[in-house]
């Protein structure tokens, strides 16, 4: 079987993600069989190789090792500000993400890991999405946020919006087409997925309509219907014990209705090696589960444990 070929984006020049890029370059023995193409500027990896106290000759001899390419994209920041989200940073971090996304678009790889950017940067560089998955759903309609861990498995029904429009979202044919969407592309990607788990919107999942109505009207409707088809779906479930249900049971995925309400539970339990996977997409795209880390950025404190998970389940999927 050939091995492979995966992108690798710097994500934003001021925080954690270049270091986790040449720190992972420091480990090459351990990766998983594959080619890597990363997406970036090597004037900022240099920058960072210096800021670190990192071997001077490291980017160098990676980029000899035959399986590591570096591949030019955007325009690098005049000058590295580690911890701060600028403009340029924003730029930058955007560039670098189009660059690989068109890369797979055209086949060059089969999967994507992509290192943290910043929402405030990005917005600070007049870009309109709020995100990697923002972007995606702009030319892959039916992308999916969920996030991977040994303990927990969850699917984001609504994601970086605004409490009020999530909540306007909750609507019997948005849930169901979002249930088939889901379901597809779990089958499609052998995720071992067996059984859905649907949060309710209210306290106690509207404890039968006491607590709100929108589960009585959207949810429950939107779940029997889609058992109806054949899913395999339950609830909805309060929001406070539903995780309880699928922890440490692989089979098992939640569905949140909206960010803070999966991610909340998700990343209480599994913050150092949790996964993003975007689902619905021609090619493998995965990303650590936190952010940039600008508080940490040029200290040398990063963890690179759920990079590498990312990076594990990238090579997983795409080698399947």
């Amino acid at each position: 079987m050939r091995a492979p070929i995966i992108g690798l984006t710097l994500g934003d020049p001021a925080g954690i993600g270049p270091e986790i890029i040449l720190r992972i370059l420091m480990e090459l023995s351990s990766l998983p069989e594959a080619g890597f193409v990363i997406f970036g500027q090597k004037k900022i990896l240099e920058d960072w190789v210096r800021l670190l106290g990192l071997p001077s000759d490291l980017l160098s001899a990676a980029l000899s090792a035959g399986n590591i390419e570096l591949r030019e994209a955007g325009a690098p920041p005049e000058k590295l500000q580690p911890g701060s989200p600028t403009a340029a940073g924003g730029r930058a971090s955007f560039d670098f993400f189009c660059a690989a996304v068109e890369a797979a678009e055209r086949g060059e790889l089969q999967a994507l890991v992509t290192a943290p950017v910043s929402k405030e940067a990005w917005h600070q560089a007049g870009i309109k999405y709020r995100g990697h998955t923002e972007f995606l759903e702009s030319i892959f309609p039916e992308a999916i946020m969920t996030f991977w861990s040994n303990r927990l498995k969850l699917s984001l029904f609504t994601h970086h919006l605004p409490l009020r429009e999530a909540i306007s979202r909750v609507r019997r044919q948005n849930l169901l087409a979002f249930f088939r969407i889901l379901k597809r592309h779990l089958i499609r990607w052998n995720l071992g997925v067996e059984e859905l788990l649907v949060c309710g919107l209210n306290p106690h999942a509207g404890e039968n309509g006491a607590l709100g109505q929108e589960e009585k009207q959207e949810v429950i409707p939107a779940v029997a219907e889609a058992r109806s088809e054949g899913l395999n779906l339950s609830g909805p479930f309060p929001a406070d014990t539903i995780f309880l249900k699928a922890l440490d049971r692989p089979e098992k995925m939640v569905i949140a209705l909206y960010h803070d309400q999966g991610l909340s539970a998700f990343k209480l339990l599994s913050f150092e090696r949790g996964v993003n996977l975007t689902l619905g997409l021609p090619f493998i795209r995965t990303s650590p589960d936190h952010g940039t880390a600008f508080d940490l950025a040029g200290k040398g404190l990063a963890s690179l444990d759920s990079f590498r998970e990312a990076l594990w389940l990238a090579w997983k999927l795409a080698s399947g």
